[in-house]
């Protein structure tokens, strides 16, 4: 798959995943499990990253290596990691 036709197919994931997101009222009730979980969804996207690179398929490599960080980012955002 082209570069292109791949951050198309993010694109228009991410999209409708946005036109179906509905914010939930009071909601941060998170606990320790609960980043656990989101962390081994870190671990994976990096281990994803590391494999493809190392298979030289480097569009699938960065689309997880940015869910990654994404994800990461989204913790920080929340506070509920350093």
């Amino acid at each position: 798959m082209s570069l292109e036709k791949l951050v198309s197919k993010y694109v228009a994931s991410t999209e409708h995943a946005l036109k179906k997101m509905e914010t939930v009222e009071n909601s941060i009730n998170v606990d320790a499990e609960d980043i656990g979980k989101v962390v081994e969804y870190v671990k994976a996207y990096l281990k994803d990253a590391k494999y493809y690179r190392d298979k030289k398929k480097f569009e699938v490599s960065l689309a997880s290596v940015a869910y990654c960080e994404g994800l990461l980012d989204a913790l920080k955002l929340l506070c509920l990691i350093r």
